[in-house]
């Protein structure tokens, strides 16, 4: 069952004297982070956006009640949430923590090569899955056509074709 809140970014530091925050976004994009009226610090403590921006891909974001440089220093390393049912997404796209850990099937090959161990979305062409093979290497495969064949998110798979030497 998918997780309800997801991890969406990580408060790193302060920012001026009015006890605005930096956050790294782990969303697609920092922007994405701003579209949120309501985030939350855990499952039971939302926290309301009541400014944001990026700058220098980083944003800085001001949180309802939080309006000295020591109360938002009380929050630096805190991960930041969204509740799932706040986000729409396209039909094509998939949320990254549901599918960490699906095993991947590589259709070239035939069989199954490991298991997803993470989505490396700083590369500047596509992202890359990086996935964990049963003898305990790490391979990379662009999360991309003609690399991505299908995600069945009921059965946990990925499927992918590789090209000669990619995972062997």
């Amino acid at each position: 069952m998918p997780k309800q809140f997801l991890e969406a970014g990580k408060i790193v530091g302060t920012h001026g004297i009015r006890g605005d925050l930096k956050v790294q976004s782990w969303c697609d994009s920092p922007e994405v982070l701003c579209d949120f009226d309501t985030l939350y610090l855990d499952e039971k403590t939302p926290v309301t956006v009541e400014k944001a921006q990026v700058h220098k891909n980083i944003v800085l974001m001001h949180l309802e009640g939080v309006d000295t440089p020591e109360a938002a220093e009380a929050l630096r390393g805190r991960v930041l949430h969204i509740d799932r049912e706040d986000v729409e997404l396209p039909e094509d796209l998939v949320f990254i923590q549901d599918i960490l850990g699906f095993s991947i099937f590589d259709r070239r090959l035939a069989r199954e090569i490991g298991c997803l161990r993470d989505v490396l979305t700083d590369n500047p062409a596509h992202d890359m899955y990086e996935i964990k093979t049963g003898d305990g290497r790490l391979v990379y495969v662009p999360a991309a056509k003609p690399f991505l064949q299908e995600i069945d998110m009921e059965q946990g798979v990925i499927y992918i074709e590789s090209i000669e030497g990619l995972v062997e």
